[in-house]
């Protein structure tokens, strides 16, 4: 969605609450116009190297104006092509600026689905809110992410009906995280919870130094205790025995926003909370009854449980990696392993990664997986 304002500096002031207030019953999907493209492009193959590229675009895109004083304007559904704005424009000078990120699946059964949509449009008016933006109705952004997928869905492949998946059997390569002790990059206060720009360009000197030194990503500190806060743009955790001998999963808290509160996070969370207990069908040998804790935790606690053997797996999570193992973790120029159940990946890790693909491609009938009306 675009925001057009009349003066920018106009905003200054209002309140998150006054703001959303005046505009959430502005956006309007049923108001919403299409305009088709004349140059539709093909469906591109599933394992081509255009749909790997993760930069083709669908043919079309949704485009919504704010006015100041006149509120949301109506949706259009528009041919894709460049934004026009003055070099002026404040997302130009001051950041004023919000993004999302989602997938759309095709399913086994040539279902269309997006998953938990409704979580990403209600982080969005966080985003939008937490940059002097105005607010919206989320479930009017959801209809108008399904209109477009209702154009433009012929462009998302067919899974591979002949293979399916393998999550846990497959090798998986994993992360090697840098732990940065000098680069911080959010703080209570700040806008580590929100999607907006801000919290991503900075980020990318850290790591551009860390893949120099053959790290994927950096394991972001901070406090002069250096808690585990996110691993790149992901959320982290680690699965340990604790000095008790419970088993647990582990991951930074919500409370002083310094992480996002990512969907793919919260869905790991709530399987793993109604899974991973005592005599549930889903243990095993290697799966055993996990206690789930969000909590601030340091880097010298990570390291200590690898030191005792007390580490069993870390892992991240979000849209772009989806839950991808870890395999090493370096920390003041010393690099430790973490257990990949025989380079794969670990265990927890992929039975969550086999759970949440399920609800994804349609395999399991489940409130996630929302199914796109395409007729």
């Amino acid at each position: 969605m675009s925001v057009e304002t009349v003066d920018h500096l106009t905003s200054v002031g209002v309140t998150e609450m006054e703001k959303a207030e005046h505009t959430v019953k502005d956006l309007d999907a049923s108001k919403l116009t299409i305009e088709l493209t004349n140059t539709p492009r093909p469906v591109p193959e599933l394992n081509s190297k255009e749909t790997w590229s993760c930069r083709a675009c669908s043919d079309h895109m949704v485009t919504v104006t704010w006015l100041e004083g006149k509120g949301w304007q109506a949706p259009k559904i528009v041919p894709y092509g460049p934004l026009t704005m003055m070099p002026t424009a404040s997302c130009l000078h001051y950041a004023t600026q919000c993004f999302e990120g989602m997938k759309v699946y095709r399913g086994f059964d040539g279902k269309l689905r997006l998953f938990r949509p409704d979580k990403n449009c209600q982080r969005m008016v966080i985003s939008s809110t937490r940059v002097s933006l105005p607010a919206f109705d989320p479930v009017e952004l959801e209809k108008l992410i399904k209109a477009l997928m209702k154009v433009d869905g012929a462009t998302v492949p067919w899974p591979d009906l002949s293979t399916g998946w393998n999550p846990s059997g497959g090798g998986v390569p994993g992360l090697k995280l840098l732990a940065s002790k000098n680069d911080t990059r959010a703080w209570p206060g700040g806008f580590g919870y929100a999607k907006v720009g801000a919290n991503y360009g900075p980020a990318f000197v850290a790591a551009m130094e860390g893949r120099k030194k053959g790290y994927d990503q950096i394991l972001w500190l901070f406090g002069p205790d250096y808690q585990v806060t996110e691993a790149g743009a992901s959320n982290f955790f680690v699965v340990w025995q604790s000095k008790e001998g419970t088993r647990e999963l582990i991951t930074a808290p919500l409370d002083d926003k310094i992480i996002l509160d990512g969907v793919t996070r919260r869905s790991v969370l709530e399987l793993a909370r109604t899974r991973f207990v005592a005599k549930s069908a889903y243990l095993s040998d290697a799966i055993k009854e996990l206690n789930i804790i969000e909590r601030t935790y340091t880097i010298a606690e990570v390291e200590e449980a690898q030191k005792e053997g007390r580490l069993i797996e870390a892992f991240v999570s979000g849209t772009a990696y989806f839950i991808t193992p870890v395999s090493a973790i370096s920390v003041h120029d010393e690099e430790f392993p973490i257990n990949m159940d025989a380079g794969h990946t670990g265990h927890y890790a992929g039975m969550l990664k086999e759970w949440l693909m399920e609800i994804k491609y349609g395999k399991v009938d489940h409130e996630w997986g929302v199914v796109v009306d395409e007729d």
